[in-house]
């Protein structure tokens, strides 16, 4: 009779209690080791770090071969050489450059100088870093920005560029080196997770006229795509 009256105690004691710390009360030896299995963290999901979606594109094309010899030849009237000057990579698939120059030179009515580079970058879909795409957009940002800020830069614009991978920007302005006045435009361009950062300069030299920035910018916007393009198209 005693050990039913303490038994009935702790019944009511515990309909006392809220909800929540009901399972708690439980008075059979069992609920110790439930509550034990209950509570013990799933090691399988500490573990795994959160999945990251597969980088679109797993390689680069040649950055020498990222125009086509019109393009060059349009751009560059007198290329020194067409075949371009491809910069050294440690990881060909992760990152590459290429330039040319250009000195069309007419006696007494001056010389027109151009320069032309390209830059890729790719990046690949890293756990507890990023994926591909979203890596690329901030190095996009970045370049834009450092474009934005170039040294001695006047009248500069930024303008975005339609219909070049997910998106593009060109900036423009004007520089002064050595006592001549340079017309610059940079075009920075994404697609998913590759980048494409394109320089284009001109200058008149020795007296000769400068260059129109709005035909620098117009012909720049057009190896663009062809540098995007180059980037994008199916392998194999």
């Amino acid at each position: 009779m005693h050990r039913s009256a303490k038994r009935l105690a702790s019944l009511l004691t515990c309909a006392a209690v809220p909800m929540l710390l009901v399972a708690g009360c439980s008075g059979s030896d069992s609920a110790g080791s439930g509550d034990a299995s209950a509570s013990a963290p799933s090691s399988s999901g500490q573990s795994s770090a959160p999945s990251v979606a597969p980088a679109k594109y797993k390689s680069l094309p040649n950055p020498c071969q990222a125009f086509s010899k019109d393009t060059i030849k349009k751009m560059l009237p007198k290329v020194k050489d067409a075949s371009g000057n491809q910069g050294t990579s440690s990881d060909n698939a992760a990152h590459g450059t290429c330039s040319w120059s250009s000195s069309d030179e007419n006696g007494v009515d001056g010389t027109q100088f151009r320069w032309l580079d390209i830059g890729y970058q790719r990046y690949d879909s890293e756990p507890g870093v990023g994926s591909g795409e979203q890596r690329a957009t901030d190095f996009y940002t970045k370049q834009v920005s450092e474009a934005k800020d170039a040294k001695g830069a006047k009248k500069l614009s930024a303008v975005k560029t339609s219909g070049t991978g997910d998106e593009a920007t060109a900036i423009t302005y004007d520089v002064t080196k050595e006592g001549n006045d340079f017309k610059n435009t940079t075009v920075v361009a994404r697609d998913s997770n590759v980048v494409v950062t394109i320089n284009y300069n001109g200058a008149g030299l020795a007296g000769a006229d400068a260059p129109k920035g709005a035909d620098l910018l117009k012909q720049v916007q057009a190896a663009a795509k062809e540098a995007v393009a180059a980037a994008t198209k199916p392998k194999g």
